[in-house]
């Protein structure tokens, strides 16, 4: 009885793995299936590179450093 079913597995394995090498044609992923999205693409050449400000760079946060605190104000609810 496992015979077979070591059999049909090796058989389902094979058909997998010729499928993926693309013995059957191309995979449906492989082609263009949405050919306008390239058409929509922002022009690279209307693309600007800015040096980022002092006080743009205030805002950002540092990597590796502490979590910068949230400027929240708290109390202690009644009860």
């Amino acid at each position: 009885m496992p015979r077979w079913l070591i059999a049909i597995l090796f058989l389902a394995n094979l058909l997998a793995f010729v499928a993926v090498r693309g013995v059957f044609g191309p995979t449906t992923t492989a082609g263009g299936r949405e050919p306008n999205h390239l058409n929509r693409q922002i022009y690279p050449e209307t693309l600007k590179v800015q040096p980022v400000t002092s006080t743009e760079a205030a805002d950002q946060a540092v990597v590796g450093g502490p979590a910068p605190s949230a400027p929240i104000a708290a109390s202690s609810l009644p009860q």
